[in-house]
């Protein structure tokens, strides 16, 4: 025997195997169809008895298996049930006689069979028989258990004829010597008068009259006869049969104490009447377990009953939490020597012990004999590799690795496993993946090697990797979308957060020029009363985590504005980002992307990202988007470890007038400042007067409603006489509204009047310190309002300091002012 049924549990021991075949032309549908009917009839009630007969029904069963059913019953195949199609007469003779052909396959050991005939009608299909049943039609057929029941009691019949006829005690005459196949060549020329063999005989005998009870419902009765043969059998040293006998005896208590089974299969097995309900709380785990006896020590000669033992006994020992003792099990039946097997049994061998291993707790042993058995589907002797298969089972292999394909399970920065193991399996989920066919599939398990595993890669082979990756995506480029597998699976997108590494996050002010700023009331007057405070502890919570995330500056509709990113590169040769920009929500937000490349292994560098806000509202800067080695990737801040942010939401005010000034003076080359965006230098006589022409001009895409002037003086140290400044806009605000690529003129006159009597060291002071004198320029209050005002009522506001306006003169000392 050179196939070993992997499925094997104690509880096979207890049934009766029937073969179900295909006979002729059969629709493979149809046939699994009929099977899936005839194996749900797998226990029957004897009548007029508390006995249960337990089938174990097989579609393919090799025929050399049989030859061991003397030495273990429930490896006997005996019943067979064909499924034929058959439509006329004439196909029935053929069908007839191919019938009792496929019988003569088991006929040794068969107890009785059964021939389901579909299609045929008419007269042959009228006559009564017991061994056939003719259907119209594979969908009408609605008797079937009830025929698979009927045959299952003729098989219990006759086994229990056979157990009578074993079980009776006939000393006087000769007891059969019962032998497996190999055995057969070393009983010629023995002595069978003599006391040993007759021993051995009386031996083998029990144990198959045991196999025989257990089969038929009768434990205590399969116990007893257990007992009585191991007795006989250790004297006389027939270690092979004493082997068996101790496995019987030991499947028998094991069937008695778990009545549900031990295959794991939930609902499996019913409990037979003759087992006790509460037979598990009085199980003593030393009395169930005797294999490793009977597996290591008796079944040398016999590699697959040894393996199925040690199979046995893993599942037994699986429930009793008994974790090494089963690893000990596993251990031998890795080494059992089974001879030439093909490579599909050696992939379903390796296939179970994983399974098994798992079964104990051990998910790397699993995971290891999981991988092993993948690489056996792609063996070089294979004509036509199953590279499905083989990436199908490196899948499975993931969880006893410590390995997840989802890249959020790695970005607490906290690896577990190990890493050289992991990085073995990627590359060879890679390689089968594009052997498959499948160059998608392999760009994202190489995006998600070189994203989780970057710190772990060697300057060299972060070299190979990323040309690697640069080959499929040139082919297939890499994107967000997620990835589903046949089998369910889905594989998540996986952003490229390290190529580069952000570090940190900072939302910029716009220029000063283009910042909005309140209209706090005419000519500086509040508009606005003061409202009363309110205190409430909820509504400060509150309130304080949105200050946490939101900036106390304004970006506005239409302007550029940016964010800029302090980055580093970790590669060891220089890094391409192309098409970077911002991702963002709340508003339209048009992203300008760009372009940069990095120095290889980098400090921090920074990085402007820009874009123009399309509407107004809150705007939130959730992340950035990259195109790396032929990846696009969205990378969002919440993901991204150790990134340090002052806020990533800022409120986007409507758009506002935008204007240009200048002044009919040149500019000055001593006075500058950031706040300031004209100044102008003038050099007065005390008491002269000099006229200054501003013009404004609307740069921008927004009207402008209404205007208003005012002027500030920054220091004085002198009394002035009159007006400084003086003005007239009527004329200006007769050219309003102001639309875009209008401009304006507005005449300024400037006079200088100071006090220069009863004042000591006036000199000193003028040279230390001089008069500097600002005129607030033109403010519209659409930079704060949406609506524009109907009144020509000048408005007066400082929040446009950034164009004032500035004037210098100098008096005959020359002393500024």
């Amino acid at each position: 025997m050179s196939v070993p049924d992997y499925m094997q549990c104690a509880e096979d021991h207890q049934t009766v195997v029937v073969v179900v075949q295909p006979m002729g032309i059969v629709p493979e549908d149809q046939f699994f169809r009929i099977y899936k009917r005839i194996a749900s009839v797998s226990q029957v009630s004897i009548r007029d008895s508390q006995r249960v007969l337990f089938i174990r029904f097989r579609h393919h069963y090799p025929p050399e298996n049989n030859e061991w059913g003397d030495f273990q019953t429930h490896r006997k195949v005996v019943g067979l049930i064909s499924v034929t199609s058959c439509t006329t007469a004439k196909e029935w003779l053929q069908t007839s006689d191919r019938f009792h052909g496929q019988k003569e396959v088991f006929g040794s050991t068969l107890y009785d069979s059964r021939l389901l005939v579909f299609g045929l009608q008419g007269e042959v299909a009228e006559q009564q028989r017991t061994d056939v049943a003719f259907y119209p039609s594979y969908d009408d057929c609605p008797d079937v258990e009830k025929r698979v029941e009927d045959f299952v009691e003729s098989i219990f019949i006759v086994l229990e004829s056979k157990r009578l006829d074993r079980a009776t005690d006939k000393s006087g005459d000769k007891i059969q010597m019962l032998c497996v196949p190999f055995e057969k060549k070393d009983f010629v020329g023995l002595d069978t008068d003599s006391r040993h063999y007759k021993k051995r005989c009386q031996g083998r005998m029990r144990k198959h009259v045991g196999d025989l009870c257990l089969q038929a419902g009768m434990l205590q009765d399969a116990l007893v006869h257990y007992h009585m043969a191991v007795e006989l059998l250790r004297s006389v040293n027939d270690f092979l049969w004493l082997g068996a006998a101790l496995e019987g005896l030991c499947s028998a208590s094991v069937i008695f104490h778990y009545p549900g089974g031990t295959a794991g299969k939930s609902g499996a097995r019913k409990p037979s009447v003759s087992s006790a309900a509460d037979a598990g709380k009085r199980h003593r785990p030393g009395q169930c377990i005797v294999l490793s006896e009977s597996g290591e020590k008796y079944y040398k000669s016999a590699g697959v009953i040894e393996l199925e033992a040690c199979i046995k006994a893993v599942r037994v020992l699986a429930i009793q939490k008994r974790a090494m003792e089963a690893s000990e099990f596993l251990q031998n039946a890795v080494y059992i020597n089974l001879g030439q097997l093909s490579e599909e049994e050696k992939i379903q061998r390796y296939s179970v012990l994983s399974e098994l291993y798992e079964l104990i707790g051990f998910q790397r042993k699993s995971a290891f004999f999981k991988r092993v058995a993948a690489m056996q589907c792609v063996a070089p002797t294979i004509p036509e590799p199953g590279w499905k298969a083989c990436y199908k089972l490196l899948l499975e292999t993931l969880p006893g690795y410590s390995l997840s394909l989802d890249p959020k399970d790695f970005s607490k920065g906290t690896h577990r496993g190990w890493a050289a193991v992991q990085l073995r399996l990627l590359h060879e989920l890679v390689y089968a993946s594009r052997r498959m066919g499948n160059p998608g599939l392999s760009v994202r398990h190489l995006s998600f090697l070189l994203q989780t595993m970057l710190d772990f890669l060697s300057d060299q082979e972060k070299k190979e990797v990323t040309q690697s990756l640069e080959n499929y995506t040139s082919k297939c480029p890499g994107g967000m979308e997620v990835i589903s597998l046949p089998d369910g699976l889905k594989l998540p997108p996986v952003p490229f957060t390290k190529l580069p590494i952000v570090r940190s996050v900072s939302l910029l002010n716009l220029p000063v020029s283009l910042r909005p700023h309140k209209v706090k009331g005419l000519l500086g007057q509040g508009l606005s009363s003061a409202s009363p405070f309110i205190y409430s502890p909820i509504t400060m919570h509150s309130r304080g985590d949105e200050r946490s995330k939101k900036i106390d500056f304004q970006w506005v509709q239409g302007d550029v504005c940016e964010v800029q990113l302090m980055v580093y590169n970790p590669m060891p040769f220089e890094l391409r980002v192309e098409n970077m920009g911002l991702l963002t929500s709340g508003v339209d937000f048009e992203s300008l992307p760009a372009a940069l490349s990095l120095p290889a292994e980098s400090g921090l560098y920074p990085v402007t990202l820009v874009g123009v806000p399309r509407t107004a509202g809150n705007i939130t800067i959730n992340g950035y988007h990259t195109s790396v080695f032929g990846v696009s990737s969205d990378c969002l801040l919440e993901g991204l470890v150790g990134v340090k942010s002052s806020g990533c939401m800022v409120e986007v005010v409507p758009s506002l007038p935008r204007l240009q000034l200048c002044t009919s003076l040149p500019r000055s080359a001593h006075l500058s400042s950031e706040d300031l965006s004209t100044s102008v230098s003038l050099q007065l006589f005390n008491g002269e007067t000099q006229q200054l022409t501003i013009t404004l001009e609307n740069i921008g895409t927004e009207t402008l409603n209404t205007l208003e002037l005012t002027s500030k003086t920054l220091s004085t140290k002198e009394k002035l006489f009159g007006e400084f400044l003086t003005w007239d806009l009527q004329d200006a605000l007769s050219h309003l509204p102001l639309k875009s690529g209008q401009s304006v003129s507005i005449p300024v006159n400037i006079s200088a009047k100071l006090d220069f009597s009863g004042q000591e060291s006036l000199l000193n002071d003028l040279n230390d310190d001089g008069i500097s004198v600002t005129g607030l320029p033109v403010s519209s209050p659409l930079r704060q309002v949406l609506k524009p005002r109907t009144e020509n009522k000048p408005v007066g506001s400082d929040a446009s300091k950034n164009e004032f306006n500035h004037v210098k003169g100098k008096n005959p000392s020359g002393n500024h002012v």
